[in-house]
């Protein structure tokens, strides 16, 4: 697998071999660290002979020969090796590892790595994070670390074809449309294929892009340590910028969702990492956010919200009463101090709650259609509700219309 031709091509294509820190990368390893606990964070690319590090937390030298070692030394062979990720305590007692000369040379103790692939799915390298003390990797860990190894991937993804379509562009023109559509694409695949199956729920969604330009609507739902978060976000601005910083708050929330189950401890994080982001970039911007937690009840589901500078979300009940759920709160990565208000109500057998991506419609209009359409089942909610919010403005709605449903069973 190492010398495969296909592989190493596809390391050179990318771009990465012999480059300095770029901080799309080094912003993943920072906050797989910081969620961790870890002393080094990698993302790294391998070809026949070295471990390339184009990413490193913990390695104080910028110089580029510091930042590798031989393929024999690292331990990015091993999941080149078996394709999969590795997950090892204590290098010293694993079989496949104890003879590893960065035993020694670099106190690598503990060591958790992802694969990170290329767009036609080789392994490039690794995303990992080292301990120099043994350690039991949770599953909470790895999760984290498998979503950001996803992000890291994604971000290979963009380089390639960015790359591609610089290189093959005729003219200014045609490298901005190759551009734009690979800021769709990338929009496109921050969105869940599937949303997922979560006992006593009915969750579904209705999503329909506003048009060729890239704006950063995104949505997804997370297991929680006591249950479930369901979040629906909305960036400022468009194009790649929007899509690339859709992408944090995505993997920011996603990554926060897996260790607390408060609104408020996950939207602070991501509040945080949008003013470094934000400051970073020098391109000002704010992000609106609604995210419901969701634990089980005796009787149904308890259900806490906060609506970070985002619509509210609705209930329709059992009894076909409708209801706004979430009063609102500051938008993120824009103020100096986020204020948080986190709302909370009872979801029973036969409750109905909408989010929505903000659209020109009014609530009394979308109050209207969920009070009279079908409640039954989540898809044809959110699919009713989406054509409902479509049709009742006279111009196209030109921004990303999202919807999403979820019933109690």
């Amino acid at each position: 697998m190492l010398t495969l031709p296909g592989r190493l091509d596809a390391v050179r294509r990318t771009g990465l071999l012999d480059t300095g820190p770029e901080e799309p990368f080094d912003r993943l390893t920072r906050l797989a660290c910081e969620l961790l606990d870890a002393p080094f964070g990698f993302v790294t690319v391998v070809d026949e002979r070295r471990s390339f590090w184009k990413s490193c937390v913990g390695i104080t030298s910028n110089e580029l020969a510091d930042r590798q070692n031989p393929v024999g030394e690292s331990f990015c062979q091993y999941i080149i090796a078996t394709d999969e990720p590795v997950i090892i305590g204590d290098a010293r007692l694993d079989p496949m590892t104890r003879d590893n000369p960065s035993i020694e040379s670099m106190g690598v103790i503990a060591w958790a790595g992802f694969p990170v692939r290329s767009p036609d799915g080789f392994v490039l390298g690794s995303f990992c994070v080292v301990d120099s003390r043994p350690r039991q990797w949770t599953a909470q860990d790895l999760r984290t670390l498998e979503v950001l190894s996803h992000a890291a991937g994604g971000e290979v993804a963009l380089r390639v074809a960015a790359d591609a379509a610089s290189r093959e562009a005729d003219d200014a023109r045609a490298a901005a449309d190759r551009y734009q559509q690979l800021a769709l694409t990338m929009q496109e695949s921050l969105l869940p294929r599937d949303l997922p199956t979560i006992d006593g729920l009915d969750l579904a969604a209705a999503y329909r892009l506003g048009g060729d330009d890239v704006l950063g609507d995104f949505y997804d739902a997370v297991q929680t340590p006591t249950g479930w978060a369901l979040f629906l976000g909305d960036v400022a601005g468009r194009g790649a910028q929007a899509a690339r910083t859709s992408a944090l708050a995505k993997y920011t929330l996603r990554a926060g969702a897996l260790r607390a189950s408060s609104p408020a401890i996950v939207l602070t994080e991501l509040d945080s990492a949008l003013h470094r982001w934000y400051a970073e970039t020098t391109a000002p911007g704010f992000v609106t956010c609604a995210y419901l937690s969701l634990r089980a009840s005796e009787g149904g589901f308890v259900a806490r919200i906060c609506t970070a500078g985002h619509p509210a979300a609705f209930i329709r009940r059992a009894d076909g009463s409708v209801e706004a759920f979430g009063q609102p709160s500051s938008p993120l990565g824009i103020l100096p101090r986020l204020s948080i208000r986190i709302d909370e109500t009872e979801l029973r057998p036969g409750d109905l709650l909408v989010l929505r991506t903000d659209a020109p419609i009014d609530d009394a209009a979308l109050r209207a259609g969920l009070g009279t359409g079908p409640a039954d089942h989540a898809q044809a909610v959110a699919d009713t509700l989406l054509d409902h919010m479509l049709q009742a403005t006279e111009t196209p709605i030109r921004d990303d219309t999202v919807v999403v449903a979820l019933r109690i069973r």
